[in-house]
């Protein structure tokens, strides 16, 4: 097969991005073949280099300085260290985003303008720049000066409204997720406004700006649950590992440990009623529908909890795999990469790294079959590729960039 390159190839961005919402969305550009250049305060960088342990290892085995939060989404990246609260500094990037496709950047509303760096700045000099902003509130609004992180916008959002056990029952209360799951959410939103700008460009010949929110995205992403509120005028609540709209659809304990059973429908509820040995459940009229079971889930789940308890787990996903019931074991995370559906997936990889030789990264998910992702190299040092950009992009002359650096 004659592979195409990577579709984002020849796209060149510039990344003022750090933690992780901004940070995972340049690096989804990357991984689709762009060319990133990850500006990083000189001598410190991105906040989550220092957010370990744990840390890349060396090939001996000993750590590297390189916390494992950081490279999980700074990969394909180029670091250049420049600090642009310098005249020099700030004027190095402005010579940067002249010839760049697509800024990202995630500054307190309004934090770039005093370095000409802002969008109303940029745009004249490079007025086919797609501008991204990531904040925690957007650029308007009453809460649009505040600090935004991913745990209180889960609090914010609703999201914790909805996660974790029952309140009624033991360890009820409010959780939050267990990644950053606003953050990632609106790295991916903002992957996909820019994707679209960069093609709406093709018709206009010109950027556009680019509002991101956590709180946004955090709310649109609770897709179904606010659905549930606006056309029923009750708030849903916390249901632990069941499911508001679907029944049975949770954790179930089985005689060496537990499950999950996911009955999307009535067929596989009569499949599923078969295998754990209660056939008539499914022909009962308070259970024979999805709406019914949901309607009289307090009645039922108690007498499947009890069937589900007589067999160990293996019987039990053995038996509902062949008869077409989702089910699934619940896995610790070195349990996942051992999973060989995982392993067929090469979700785990290992990337050449200035430090370590090689690091391990998770994959991206993306599976492209004529211009698949371009894997290039673990992420950067801080500083790494600063010599070479300069030179090679800015055309700076060896005694600039030593001045520049002060080597």
């Amino acid at each position: 097969m004659n592979l195409r390159p990577a579709p984002l190839t020849g796209i060149r961005v510039l990344d003022l991005t750090r933690v992780l919402a901004g940070p995972w969305c340049t690096q989804n550009l990357a991984d689709l073949g762009a060319e990133v250049i990850k500006i990083e305060r000189p001598g410190a960088g991105d906040d989550t280099r220092g957010w370990g342990p744990p840390y890349i290892k060396d090939e001996a085995g000993n750590d590297t300085t390189e916390a494992a939060y950081y490279a999980s989404a700074n990969r394909n990246k180029q670091s250049v260290a420049l600090d642009i609260a310098t005249e020099r500094g700030a004027e190095l990037v402005r010579q940067l985003a002249k010839d760049s496709d697509i800024l990202v950047e995630n500054f307190k509303v309004g934090g770039l303008r005093k370095y000409g760096l802002d969008y109303d700045s940029l745009k004249e000099i490079n007025p086919a720049l797609i501008y991204c902003s990531i904040t925690g509130f957007g650029q308007t609004g009453p809460y649009a000066s505040r600090p935004g992180y991913d745990f209180m916008i889960q609090g914010i959002g609703g999201l914790m409204s909805i996660t974790g056990e029952r309140d009624d029952l033991p360890g009820g209360g409010p959780q939050k997720a267990g990644v950053a799951v606003a953050d990632l959410m609106t790295g991916m939103y903002s992957t996909v406004g820019i994707l679209a700008a960069l093609h709406e460009r093709t018709r206009s010949g010109l950027g556009q700006y680019i509002d991101m929110a956590l709180l946004d995205c955090q709310v649109a992403m609770l897709a179904n649950q606010n659905l549930n509120y606006m056309t029923s005028g009750v708030a849903p609540k916390r249901a632990g590992n069941a499911h508001q709209n679907l029944v049975p659809y949770q954790v179930f304990a089985c005689a060496d440990g537990h499950l999950i059973v996911a009955v999307g429908n009535d067929s596989q509820f009569k499949a599923y009623c078969q295998v754990i040995g209660r056939p008539g459940l499914s022909d009962d009229i308070r259970f024979k529908t999805n709406s019914n079971r949901v309607i009289n889930r307090e009645v039922l789940v108690p007498m499947l909890v009890d069937a589900m308890r007589t067999q160990e787990r293996n019987y039990w996903l053995d038996a509902l795999e062949k008869v077409g019931v989702p089910a699934g074991p619940i896995n610790t995370i070195d349990q996942v990469y051992q999973d060989p559906q995982v392993q067929a997936r090469e979700m785990m990889l290992d990337l050449p790294h200035a430090a370590a030789g090689h690091a391990p990264v998770g994959a991206s998910p993306l599976r492209l079959s004529g211009s698949p992702v371009a894997y290039r190299h673990a992420a950067p040092l801080l500083g790494e590729h600063t010599e070479v950009v300069l030179r090679e992009r800015l055309g700076l002359s060896e005694a600039e960039i030593r001045q520049l650096i002060g080597s």
